[in-house]
């Protein structure tokens, strides 16, 4: 289910995002339109993205989610409706994982890597991000779907 956990450092990346504050059932219903309005926003400004998709979650509570779709680029965009120009920061500690399958076994996957987390001595930060690198647009068979969790320490 999920590749063994290492901690690593992650390089600063530019990026495009649109920030969501949003009940946790509605984030089926989000995703789609926020992913589609950033490449139609690149698109617009001849921008190409420099990678795959991402969440980067900034709090979850039970009922909410407070989070940035977000996608790599080279160049700033320009901020246009929901999109904007950000920066997802270098980090010197992330504990990452690669979770294979379909969607609804993250949350699982979520578990267990924060059972490794938590067992090998580490405290994780409030934040948190999901890499989208293989999904439903590269693969019909959820099977072949590949999403990296990336959990910053305060260690």
């Amino acid at each position: 289910m999920i590749d063994t956990p290492y901690i690593t450092e992650t390089a600063a990346q530019t990026i495009a995002f649109i920030h969501l504050q949003i009940p946790r059932e509605e984030i089926r219903h989000v995703m789609g339109p926020g992913i589609t309005e950033i490449f139609s926003a690149l698109k617009a400004q001849g921008i190409a993205h420099a990678g795959p998709w991402f969440t980067h979650h900034l709090k979850m509570s039970p009922e909410q989610f407070d989070f940035d779709i977000c996608v790599p680029v080279s160049t700033p965009v320009t901020a246009v409706g929901r999109v904007q120009p950000g920066e997802l920061k270098a980090r010197k500690n992330v504990a990452r994982t690669v979770y294979h399958g379909p969607y609804e076994g993250l949350s699982e996957a979520w578990g267990k890597f924060m059972h490794w987390i938590e067992a090998n001595g580490h405290r994780p930060a409030p934040d948190l991000w999901e890499v989208y690198a293989n999904s439903p647009e590269s693969s019909p068979d959820p099977a072949n779907w590949r999403t990296e969790l990336h959990r910053p320490l305060l260690d």
